[in-house]
């Protein structure tokens, strides 16, 4: 791993501005549920030392996939982790910005170009992704024909808006809720929430934030449950849409709070009964303990079992019982080591 903490102690100010650029990067892929490589963490590290530069850096990682591309069946994505966070150092390392909707566009292109075919384009199908933090429910996204026009009407009003005489309070949530809204507008088909992060660290760049810190890196997932959890209404199950957690998130980030950001304390409740149906086949029966895992592994097939114990708050044994149980009815599937495998949701 990068090692932040010798860079922090003994490192000149430019190592440790590097290292908190690539720590970033890294962290961020997680909101995706993707790992980056060794070679990435090598590479990193070697441009935090001042021996090759970032675009040196990104050649590296791009070279390094021609020569071994990962094999047609690998669902890893390590390489687009890899790549991805090579081109995320670049853009924050980059003192330029414009607020705009242009801009917005362009980080996409830029983060994912070569990776997908629709890297900064502007979706035009309609989407619904299941999410576990809703217990494989949906955010209602913008519809594909309204994303351009909501998008430049949200970021006419936010170019309106004054913050003289609000606190650093007042300031921090109207922040993310302009970044939850552009979230929910989801003008992309996939690298939504890369991209709203990277565009919302470079805008509070221009308030004098200096937020290239651990916040985001270590908490890449619960800042996209806390996206989720601010877009999500369920009436019929007494659930409103709210912005607190995310809120809670960016108070650590800009004020210096320290609020504790489990993923778990977003999860929704609203299931009376320990049995509920399973969706795929209406022959098995699952608990909600197994269902929340189900939801969790459709979403990040890469957890071991402790970050998944970590999620649910349960115990280790638990959710060994439950992986079990969801294996035995056919639900999942291993596929790999336990060490380096992933897991498949049938």
């Amino acid at each position: 791993m990068i090692d932040l903490e010798n860079y922090m102690k003994q490192g000149e100010p430019e190592q440790r501005e590097r290292g908190y650029i690539w720590h970033t990067a890294i962290g961020l892929q997680k909101a995706d549920g993707l790992t980056t490589s060794d070679y990435l963490i090598e590479t990193a590290n070697k441009n935090i030392n001042g021996d090759i530069t970032l675009e040196e850096a990104r050649k590296l990682i791009d070279d390094y996939y021609i020569a071994k591309p990962l094999p047609a069946d690998d669902k890893t994505r390590t390489d687009e982790a890899d790549k991805v966070s090579s081109r995320v150092s670049q853009i924050l390392a980059e003192q330029t910005f414009s607020f705009s909707p242009a801009e917005y566009i362009t980080i996409h292109r830029r983060l994912f170009e070569g990776l997908y075919n629709h890297a900064g384009k502007i979706r035009d199908y309609n989407i619904s992704k299941s999410e576990w933090v809703l217990n494989g429910e949906t955010v209602f996204y913008a519809s594909a024909q309204s994303i351009r026009d909501t998008l430049d009407y949200d970021f006419a009003q936010e170019k309106k808006f004054s913050y003289k005489g609000l606190s650093i309070n007042q300031t921090a949530e109207h922040i993310a809720k302009f970044a939850s809204g552009i979230w929910q507008i989801h003008p992309f088909s996939e690298g939504n929430t890369r991209t709203t992060a990277i565009f919302t660290i470079k805008y509070l760049r221009t308030f004098g934030f200096d937020v290239t810190n651990d916040i985001f890196a270590k908490n890449a997932w619960y800042f996209r449950n806390a996206l989720v959890r601010a877009n999500y209404n369920n009436l019929k199950l007494g659930i409103h849409a709210t912005q607190k957690y995310l809120n809670r998130f960016f108070a650590n980030l800009l004020l210096g709070e320290n609020n504790e950001l489990k993923n778990r304390d977003l999860l929704v409740t609203g299931a009376t009964n320990d049995l509920v149906n399973d969706t795929v086949n209406d022959t098995v029966k699952i608990t909600v303990t197994q269902q929340k895992v189900l939801n969790i592994l459709k979403e990040n097939s890469d957890l071991t079992v402790l970050q998944i114990t970590e999620l649910i708050g349960v115990s280790e044994a638990t959710v060994k019982r439950a992986l079990s149980a969801l294996k035995a009815a056919g639900l999942i599937e291993r596929v790999g080591s336990d060490k380096t495998g992933h897991w498949v949701v049938k």
